[in-house]
């Protein structure tokens, strides 16, 4: 992954020579830029992929944990204000959805709105989880991450693992669980997609309507056959409707 001296928290996973979009990826709890790693291979040459490293997860681990999203959403909109401007698209998976949604908040406020927001695994802003994970005792907490597909199964009864990741793991799901928006917010004008794992036990398919009430552009939902990672699995499938997203006139115009 390409880092720019100037650049913090963004990863160039794939650079476009004359890039029309940017797309610009989130992770979720625990998670690192590396995971949309294997969506450059599907993308045209046209659209740059980007991907967000939190404080102390991947080649930034040792600096300090950040349990708050905006902290996490202040850093990265202020990286992107010094890229040249472009149509910008985010995607957030869980956490990252929320880290997203701040984000083309504070890009908006600044004059630099983003082009479309899609939201993926996650209740909308204010709404309590399913699961409050960060109530877990550790062990709880890591079978259940194993359990949902978020971590390799080969690596459930590493100990020293498990040590180094479960701080990082709550943070994250404590930036997750506390974060309330600010009211009232003003609604983004960027278009709104939703992604929903039909067996996702984490999230309330039912809830996920509550997310065009953050734009005053056209919101859409998807349910895709999957659990909580679903956006890691059949992902060609997933990124033919992100590429059509990225097509939409909707957009075009935005």
């Amino acid at each position: 992954m390409l880092r720019s001296g100037r650049d913090h928290c963004l990863r160039t996973l794939a650079q476009a020579p004359a890039p029309t979009t940017r797309l610009v990826c989130l992770p979720h709890s625990g998670g690192t830029a590396a995971v949309y790693r294997a969506w450059a291979a599907g993308l045209p040459p046209a659209v740059e992929l980007l991907a967000a490293q939190y404080p102390g997860h991947g080649d930034r681990f040792g600096e300090p944990l950040s349990a708050e999203v905006r902290a996490l959403s202040s850093e990265l909109a202020s990286e992107l204000l010094r890229l040249r401007p472009l149509p910008t698209v985010l995607f957030g998976h869980s956490l990252g959805a929320l880290v997203a949604y701040e984000t083309a908040l504070t890009l908006s406020a600044l004059g630099r709105p983003p082009s479309g927001l899609l939201a993926s695994s996650c209740p909308p802003p204010g709404t309590v989880s399913r699961v409050l994970a960060g109530t877990l005792s550790d062990g709880e907490l890591w079978s259940l991450t194993h359990s949902l597909g978020g971590a390799d199964p080969a690596m459930a009864d590493d100990a020293e693992l498990a040590e180094a990741l479960l701080p990082v793991l709550r943070a994250d799901i404590t930036a997750h669980e506390h974060y309330r928006p600010e009211s009232p917010a003003t609604p983004l004008s960027c278009p709104v997609r939703c992604y929903h794992g039909v067996q996702d036990p984490l999230v309330d398919g039912a809830s996920l309507a509550g997310w065009a009430s953050v734009t005053t552009g056209p919101f859409s939902l998807l349910e895709r056959d999957g659990h909580h990672f679903h956006p890691f699995q059949d992902t060609e499938r997933l990124l033919t409707d992100i590429l059509a997203f990225l097509d939409t006139d909707s957009l075009t115009r935005s």
